[in-house]
């Protein structure tokens, strides 16, 4: 039976593993992430130390993007010593109650890790298409005072993804901004603006690939679908319209949740027109 994985935060309970009867130990989290990723890409390992009525120890609550994925890990890790004296418990939630219902889009980090896992490090590539400072475009508000005091640096970035084994292109488009709280710092004014580049270049590439569907068979091998729920008008303009659109009237944004960026990770040079994401 086929499983769809998609760019997005797990949020199903067949995902997700409880974990008790963990010793403490130091290093707890690692050493879960350590047994449990050999059945799979692993979303997040969180350990915890049990409520006082429950006794000593901790419990895990471990996250795959694969429910196939969760499920052999449970079968083979329940009962089992694995780094500990004694055995653990492991189950599959089957309850929905307490997970998170509004489900989230990847930020591009991760975006990133789940396709080089069921892809391959060569198996997709993305370029920016334009990168536009938009900063400005909604100032006209009257407060003189306000804008004197702090400026906004907006820009807002285009992204195609495109998966060549599968005959896949995508697109995406996402925002950044940031306020300068001293506007006659030149240095401030770099690095707010290379910071918010950045935030919308990641942006891009995560709304890139929420149109990306992952269908995993069972003998391992993995096609790929358009998501055609969450294409937009913008899909369908060549490159020149795309760059005029955004330039003339500051393309207009649905409103998404996204998780938060970690800035750091997101390799991004100096040529940002030029850049592509590498897929290495």
């Amino acid at each position: 039976m086929a499983e769809v994985v998609e760019f997005r935060v797990p949020a199903g309970s067949a995902q997700t593993l409880l974990v008790w009867g963990l010793e403490p130990a130091q290093g707890l989290e690692h050493s879960l992430f350590s047994v449990f990723s050999k059945f799979g890409l692993l979303y997040s390992v969180r350990a915890h130390r049990n409520a006082a009525v429950a006794g000593p120890g901790y419990y895990a609550i471990i996250k795959f993007y694969s429910a196939g994925d969760a499920s052999r890990a449970q079968h083979a890790c329940n009962g089992q010593r694995l780094f500990q004296k004694s055995p653990l418990k492991v189950c599959v939630c089957t309850k929905q109650k307490g997970f998170q219902q509004q489900v989230l889009a990847l930020n591009s980090n991760k975006c990133q890790e789940l396709a080089n896992h069921y892809l391959g490090f060569n198996g997709w590539s993305s370029r920016i298409i334009t990168l536009q400072n938009v900063s400005g475009s909604d100032d006209e508000n009257g407060e003189l005072g306000k804008a004197l005091q702090k400026r906004s640096v907006k820009y807002l970035c285009a992204v195609e993804v495109t998966l060549p084994n599968h005959g896949v292109c995508t697109r995406g488009v996402g925002l950044g901004e940031a306020d300068i709280e001293n506007s006659e710092d030149p240095l401030e004014l770099v690095t707010a603006t290379r910071r918010v580049q950045k935030l919308a270049a990641g942006k891009a590439l995560s709304s890139a690939f929420q149109k990306i569907l992952l269908i995993v068979l069972e003998n391992g091998k993995v096609a790929v679908e358009y998501n055609h729920t969450q294409e937009e008008p913008t899909d369908s303009l060549t490159e020149e319209e795309l760059k005029g659109l955004i330039q003339v009237n500051e393309l207009p944004l649905e409103q998404f949740d996204l998780e938060e960026e970690v800035l750091s990770d997101l390799s991004f040079d100096d040529e940002l027109l030029s850049w592509e994401m590498p897929s290495n």
